[in-house]
């Protein structure tokens, strides 16, 4: 196959050229070549690397309808589906983990990571649901988890340890919900210990608020350094870094950069969930991507929640995310930020191929309909081609 004419963002080029349109031959699974095209005046589009998703919750998705929305509120959010969850089984929740897949495949995400509530010392029954998935659905998307926990949990030693224990068995990440806990570092550092016992990396949600005075992403930053956890650890929300002092902020993302934490921004939750529902909200809840990227720590972009008590509405479609993304955080120019959808999530996931294009990675590839990046939030321009090993997808968006 032969894709003709097509602008390959500079984020996602494994290759130097000075050219602006590209041909890529594909031969089976893998993409022979890629070439200055003959025809550099008129695009036929955009292509990308297949989509990666660092940050869901396919266990909660599809749910609010039986729940309401939580409009502004966190908590009240937390405990609907508190309520909701203590009537799962396989049976409900595996119909509804698989449409969150079907949706995400066909938008043209190759990888995702699914936090599963975890608030009990002993495994969810969505674990065994997951695990299912993922053999299911081996070689069309690459499935990850976390068990996403209440940090307050770690403070009960045996709890923790069962936790972590089983999260290294299902292959896994540890996971807690982080949000101005008392005892707050003793209780991050027992779960640093657990990660460092059994080989597991960390996935938290951290400071999803906006108070000033939370300092979980500070702390976890300072407990990356200390204990060697470079690469390791994924941040997904810090919400509150949004409204502390400019000086506080950037002291937090210079510690996060060294650290190498990766952070992960969820738009379409937290611009619904935080701020004020009684007028106009400001501010939002939008973290700083762009000043953190200033110091070299490229944020991601992900979907988060769909169509449950956290956010009612959205889809598994990363591009759709993306432009949202691009207009809230002033994300300019667009294709310049385009790795938070491809290169960012692949290293922060530690996937074997970290998006960028070039001969001989692997054929998997949106193609959008878009020709420049004025035209990606545009539906017409959100149009495309989704290819999966060297094939086109058929019912695509």
């Amino acid at each position: 196959m032969k894709l003709e004419a097509l602008r390959i963002p500079k984020p996602l080029r494994g290759f130097a050229s000075e050219a602006e349109l590209f041909d890529l031959v594909l031969d089976g699974d893998r993409v022979a070549s890629v070439a200055p095209s003959a025809r550099q005046d008129s695009a036929r589009g955009i292509v990308l690397s297949a989509c990666v998703d660092a940050h869901a919750h396919i266990d909660k998705n599809y749910t609010v309808q039986d729940v309401g929305a939580a409009q502004g509120n966190l908590f009240a959010a937390i405990e609907r589906m508190n309520g909701h969850r203590a009537g799962w089984t396989a049976e409900s929740l595996r119909p509804r983990m698989e449409r969150a897949l079907e949706d995400a495949w066909r938008s043209g995400t190759r990888a995702l990571r699914t936090h599963l509530d975890w608030v009990q010392p002993e495994a969810p029954v969505s674990l065994a649901v997951f695990e299912s998935l993922r053999e299911a659905w081996r070689g069309r998307v690459e499935l990850q988890f976390v068990s996403l926990t209440p940090l307050d949990l770690f403070a009960d030693a045996e709890a923790g340890e069962r936790i972590a224990r089983e999260v290294a068995r299902a292959g896994g990440a540890l996971g807690a919900f982080v949000y101005r806990n008392e005892a707050l570092l003793p209780k991050l550092d027992r779960v640093f210990e657990l990660a460092h016992k059994h080989g597991l990396s960390l996935d938290f949600h951290v400071d999803e608020g906006l108070d000033a005075d939370a300092s979980g992403l500070r702390a976890i930053a300072q407990l990356v350094r200390a204990r060697g956890f470079a690469g390791r650890v994924v941040c997904g929300h810090a919400c509150s870094l949004s409204v502390q002092d400019d000086a506080v902020a950037h002291e937090t993302l210079a510690l996060c950069a060294g650290a190498g934490l990766h952070l992960v921004a969820l738009p379409t939750t937290n611009l619904y969930l935080q701020g004020a529902w009684d007028r106009t909200p400001v501010p939002r809840g939008i973290t700083r991507i762009r000043e953190a990227a200033a110091r070299g720590l490229r944020a991601s972009l992900a979907t988060d929640n769909v169509q449950d008590a956290f956010y009612p509405y959205g889809s598994y479609d990363l591009v759709e995310t993306f432009g949202l993304g691009v207009q809230v955080a002033h994300l300019a120019p667009a294709l310049d930020w385009i790795d938070s959808i491809t290169l960012a999530p692949a290293r922060a996931l530690g996937l074997a191929w970290d998006g960028r294009i070039a001969a001989g990675c692997p054929a998997d590839l949106v193609v959008l309909a878009a020709t420049d990046e004025h035209e990606l939030i545009d539906p017409r321009g959100r149009r495309r081609s989704v290819i999966r090993a060297g094939r086109i997808l058929e019912h695509t968006a």
